[in-house]
């Protein structure tokens, strides 16, 4: 797979406790931009709480370095793309999706119409997610496929350095997964460093550059091949009967 040949993120030692726990200890990760990191592990093995530690969203030791594309490491903040694995959107939630997609991706207010500027350009921009024709629709009646298009439309919208998702196809149907793969094949050509959470671990086979097998540590990392192949992973997944 091709990549800009430089470790665009650096996670060094990255250590979470909480209430007297060590939720995640000194976990080194380094990922290139062009490719896809994929970390996998049982429930409850740290990998969320180390997103979230990526993110700076909660307290931890250790440091998260993006270096850019040419080696040093970058003065500004990283633009980071986020998609969790579902929003609590009620069902009878009359804000229409080009509402969110503007409140998350620009400074209008809310409370004003959206100018036609903007809708053109989200418009134009959700086309390349099939989600064009979803930006009417009011958000609490797409399926779980159609949301996870949207969010991650808004996710990439403008371009990040770096694209994170968590479990992001959770109960998406067969269909939708299919697609929503297929979109992550061609945003990787896109010069972006992607992290993804993932229990599919059939997509981690044949579609992730690097893989972590994470476990409050890392077990195993590496190419899909050598972290599948290792003792790390038959006992998390085949003697630990969860594959």
């Amino acid at each position: 797979m091709s990549h800009c040949g430089l470790h665009c993120l650096k996670i060094e030692h990255i250590t979470v406790r909480a209430s007297g726990q060590t939720l995640v200890e000194d976990v080194s990760l380094h990922a290139h931009c062009g490719e896809i990191t994929a970390v996998i592990g049982r429930n409850g093995a740290g990998k969320s709480t180390l997103f979230k530690a990526i993110l700076d969203e909660i307290p931890h030791e250790g440091e998260v370095v993006f270096t850019g594309h040419n080696g040093t490491p970058s003065k500004r903040r990283p633009k980071i793309g986020y998609v969790p694995q579902s929003l609590n959107i009620d069902g009878g939630n009359p804000a229409a999706v080009l509402d969110i997609a503007v409140a998350y991706t620009s400074r209008w207010p809310a409370f004003l119409p959206v100018p036609g500027r903007i809708r053109a350009r989200l418009k134009k921009h959700f086309a390349r997610f099939d989600a064009a024709d979803l930006l009417d629709k009011q958000a609490g009646r797409l399926s779980g496929g159609e949301w996870q298009r949207v969010l991650l439309a808004i996710a990439t919208y403008p371009h990040p350095d770096m694209l994170v998702l968590d479990e992001p196809v959770s109960g998406v149907d067969t269909a939708g997964l299919s697609r929503f793969y297929e979109l992550l094949e061609q945003l990787r050509k896109e010069d972006m460093v992607i992290l993804i959470i993932s229990h599919d671990l059939a997509f981690v086979r044949a579609h992730a550059d690097r893989v972590a097998l994470l476990d409050g540590k890392v077990l195993a990392k590496g190419a899909p091949a050598d972290v599948f192949a290792s003792d790390a992973f038959q006992k998390a997944f085949v003697m630990g009967g969860e594959r």
